[in-house]
């Protein structure tokens, strides 16, 4: 019940047969802010051009030979992406596109300065490869946004997507088809091509914890015994937490992959934390985890390995021992000679860590960029996760606030892991930073997780009395729990 207006236009709780019955809470309806979006996304085309172009000049002296062209399918990728936003999400977030824009860009500039050292040392160069991946991930989120009119028919395929991502981490154990790289298998090889199903399936998992929790997120959150303080579930609810904690487990032991096992049973339980507010579940799923990665590093040698480096790193066994900690000094070193404002862009050595355009592209902004402009970059993925999180608190259906909270804690958990690793905060666990870093499974993850959060932002920012363009004025009925 709505109270009656006040002459300052306040609406005021209306007092019925001695109850205070409190006015409902409505937020104004943003409009479509396209100007705003073209004007910051100007401004992060030229954040990724100027990197461009400095990287050149301060390491050959000269503006790059294929200026002119990098600039004019950058311009075009923008174009494409801004035209699609304009005419499939009308009302969506104005900030989420330029941020993922600047982010590429700033990642293609870095690996591109890399591949000026990488060819005078006689290295693999990728840039031209990782500006294919980017295309590509930009047309892909642009016909998802196309095919996806309404975020909440993704619910329907809730199992769906639960079973595909099984399919999708099993793929690597296939004998002839998956790979081992650094001693995790979590890759796949078709023909010329691999592929990093792990990445795909922070979506899927995504889409699958949202549409679980969504329709049982009632039995979850009553509320067992007391123990501490905290209200902890009932028995028969432990179920789904401890089909996701196996799946965890068997990640880490048949891939040998600590990050990715870390991601997605972080990512369920922050979703479920969500749901259903009880504080109980972070602690459950605390005391899972951490005894499981104990017995890990006593079973695995190569899980025992990058524990032995994040605690061992500057012994000098360790460090000139084979797969020893030799990259993670050689980060350390390169991050502390960047300082406050870093060595320039294209004056430092970040070419002598490995994997420097990828597992710890990091590193590398941080000695040329320094502390300044990592900061900077954080930043930006702060506002990214921030603007995620604010569609999912203003989206008005229950599985869109937990879809967009889950994509956003993942690009959260994600960043966190790999910035601890470089670091030494937390072991090395191999992820990669979206947008960043190069290869084509992360670059597409991270524009697909950019077409969902704008898809629900857009839901979340319509006016109530404007309907959908995929409705044709008819509103779809709203399913149990859209409302929650």
């Amino acid at each position: 019940p709505v109270g009656h207006a006040a002459p300052d236009g306040r609406r005021r709780p209306e007092r019925r047969r001695g109850r205070v019955l409190m006015a409902t809470v409505s937020i104004a309806p943003a409009r479509s802010r396209r100007l705003v979006e073209v004007l910051l996304l100007l401004l992060a085309l030229a954040v990724g051009v100027g990197g461009y172009v400095l990287a050149s000049l301060n390491y050959t002296g000269a503006l790059p030979a294929n200026l002119f062209t990098h600039v004019a399918v950058l311009v075009v990728l923008a174009v494409i992406a801004e035209v699609g936003v304009h005419f499939l999400a009308p009302y969506a977030d104005p900030v989420i596109l330029p941020v993922a824009v600047a982010l590429t860009g700033l990642g293609l500039a870095m690996i591109y300065r890399l591949d000026l050292s990488y060819e005078r040392l006689g290295g693999e160069t990728v840039g031209m490869r990782q500006g294919v991946y980017v295309a590509a991930s930009i047309v892909l989120a642009a016909l998802f946004l196309t095919a996806v009119r309404d975020h909440r028919r993704l619910r329907r395929y809730t199992y769906t997507f639960g079973a595909l991502s099984l399919v999708l981490l099993l793929l690597p154990m296939i004998p002839g088809l998956g790979t081992e790289t650094y001693g995790a298998r979590v890759w796949i090889r078709l023909g010329p091509m691999s592929l990093q199903p792990g990445e795909l399936v922070k979506i899927t998992l995504a889409l699958f914890f949202a549409g679980y929790l969504v329709t049982n997120r009632d039995n979850l959150a009553i509320g067992g015994r007391k123990l501490l303080g905290l209200r902890l579930p009932r028995g028969r609810d432990l179920g789904p937490i401890m089909v996701v904690w196996l799946i965890g487990i068997a990640i880490l032991v048949l891939q040998r992959d600590l990050g990715t096992s870390l991601l997605f049973f972080s990512l369920f339980v922050a979703t479920l934390y969500v749901a259903t507010n009880r504080p109980s579940w972070l602690l459950i799923g605390f005391v899972l985890f951490v005894p499981a990665v104990a017995v890990a590093v006593k079973a695995f040698p190569h899980v025992a390995n990058r524990f032995n480096v994040w605690l061992n790193a500057l012994d000098p066994d360790v460090y000139s021992a084979t797969g020893g900690s030799y990259q993670v000094v050689q980060g350390l070193f390169g991050q502390a000679s960047g300082g406050l404002m870093g060595s320039g862009w294209g004056r430092g050595y970040p070419q002598l860590v490995p994997l420097a355009n990828s597992d710890f592209i990091l590193s590398s902004f941080a000695e040329e960029l320094g502390l300044t402009g990592m900061a900077a970059i954080l930043v930006l993925y702060l506002v990214l996760i921030q603007r995620g999180l604010r569609a999912a608190v203003t989206v008005r259906d229950g599985f869109g606030k937990l879809l967009a909270t889950g994509l956003s804690f993942s690009l959260a958990i994600q960043l966190f892991v790999v910035l601890g690793g470089i670091t030494r905060l937390i072991p090395l666990t191999g992820l990669t930073a979206p947008f960043l870093a190069a290869g084509g499974s992360s670059m597409v993850s991270s524009w697909l997780t950019v077409a969902l959060l704008i898809r629900v932002s857009d839901a979340a920012r319509r006016p109530a009395s404007t309907p959908a363009p995929w409705n044709s004025g008819v509103h779809e009925p709203m399913k149990a729990g859209d409302a929650q």
